[in-house]
């Protein structure tokens, strides 16, 4: 059989013809990345400002991470459930001392974390606060994104996700986001209300920052009316916003905390969901789990990207930085009219363009930018999230604003 040489032509001619058209990648050809860098199969290197969505805020491949993923491969990597494993309860004693929880329920992407604290939530509304069978409601909010699922579309209000795809799930009740006024009129009106499931910054929403005190509103309401806080930092945990939770920000604790995404470095999905054992306990064996939940490969990846989060003081580097960035974006803002606002916490960032959500502006811009050797993707028509992982440097962050800035400068003058 004849070897074929990969180009990125071929690579995305294949991808069309063989994938589900499910996806609009922008079009670069990824191949090998370290740290902040990734290469296309032709070379070219590129700064990488998405993260895989904050998949990958330890860096690409990081070596401790890596090292880890290889030394237990090769020696075991799936039991399922059916037994215990050597690594689990090791792993579950980390990671709920890590965070200050009782009990730790592993799954592996972040949608499914998403479903399992639903799950953990009517449980807990029937079982404890003591609401009627199949009664139980659900909260979120507007603009709201944990996933795919029929449950997770169920509460968006984006069409793009949930239209034809009916019929819905029940039981879920939405609200505006950054209301506490809308929030406590809910809860005070639906005694039937199990928990409250948000972000406490919306990432696929472009970066959408809540007022100071929103999440100590929120877990004061929750509070008073004997409601879950369900926090979804499947994007926000893990160092992203210049704290290890997003939550820190204000010193709140969920009731019920859900994490994803860089739980692996970016090496293979892993979520998880804490909570108390008063809550935790409610669901018993043989009534939710997975068949990679808590397998010993994810359990070794996790911990070593925790202890890399930890040792490398990512958080703090991406409070620093994020600062730097959102300064010079700007700056940039008061020199061209086309960047209407600027927002974010740490190295979780956006940049809004004058036009309208439909418009393919962001859009061109990105690809401008990576022509450029900088990677990011619009959210929305008009919104640029800017999200590079946490290992980047000052030099990197500078090296990229001016990428940014010229880039738009350009499209400015159009």
């Amino acid at each position: 059989m004849n070897q074929v040489v990969m180009t990125s032509q071929l690579a995305m001619e294949w991808e069309n013809q063989y994938g589900a058209h499910n996806y609009h990648p922008l079009p670069v050809v990824l191949d090998r990345g370290v740290g902040v860098h990734v290469w296309d199969v032709e070379g070219k290197q590129y700064l990488d400002f998405l993260s895989a969505y904050s998949a990958v805020n330890q860096g690409h491949c990081h070596p401790r991470i890596i090292n880890t993923f290889i030394e237990q491969a090769q020696k075991l990597t799936l039991t399922s459930r059916a037994f215990y494993n050597s690594k689990l309860g090791e792993y579950e004693k980390y990671i709920t001392e890590f965070f200050g929880y009782d009990k730790v329920l592993p799954m592996n992407t972040g949608v499914e974390g998403g479903e399992t604290a639903v799950k953990l939530a009517r449980k807990w509304g029937y079982n404890v606060k003591g609401i009627a069978d199949n009664e139980a409601q659900m909260v979120f909010v507007n603009g709201n994104f944990w996933g795919r699922t029929l449950a997770a579309i169920s509460s968006s209000d984006d069409p793009s996700s949930y239209a034809g795809f009916g019929p819905y799930m029940s039981g879920y009740l939405r609200i505006p986001y950054n209301d506490l006024n809308a929030l406590e009129e809910v809860l005070k009106n639906n005694p039937n209300v199990a928990g409250f499931m948000f972000e406490p910054i919306q990432g696929e929403a472009g970066v959408v920052v809540p007022h100071d005190g929103y999440l100590k509103g929120v877990r004061e309401l929750c509070t008073k009316y004997n409601v879950l806080m369900i926090a979804d930092e499947v994007q926000t945990g893990l160092a992203r916003t210049g704290k290890m939770l997003a939550c820190d920000h204000e010193n709140v604790k969920p009731d019920i905390l859900v994490l994803g995404k860089a739980l692996s470095g970016g090496v293979l999905p892993v979520s998880a969901v804490l909570s108390s054992n008063e809550i935790m306990l409610t669901i018993k064996p043989g009534e939710h789990g997975s068949t990679y939940g808590g397998n010993p490969l994810a359990c070794a990846v996790a911990t070593a990207a925790l202890e890399v989060l930890r040792d490398e003081k990512m958080a703090e580097n991406a409070e620093r930085l994020g600062e730097l960035f959102r300064n010079e974006m700007t700056k940039l803002q008061n020199e061209v009219s086309l960047v209407t606002l600027v927002r974010g916490k740490g190295l979780l960032n956006a940049v809004v363009i004058d036009d309208h959500e439909d418009s393919h502006a962001a859009w061109d811009i990105c690809v401008d930018l990576a022509k450029n050797g900088l990677l990011a993707k619009p959210t929305h028509g008009n919104i640029i999230r800017f999200a590079p992982p946490l290992c980047i440097s000052e030099a990197e962050i500078m090296q990229c604003v001016e990428i940014i800035s010229n880039v738009i400068k350009a499209h400015a003058k159009k």
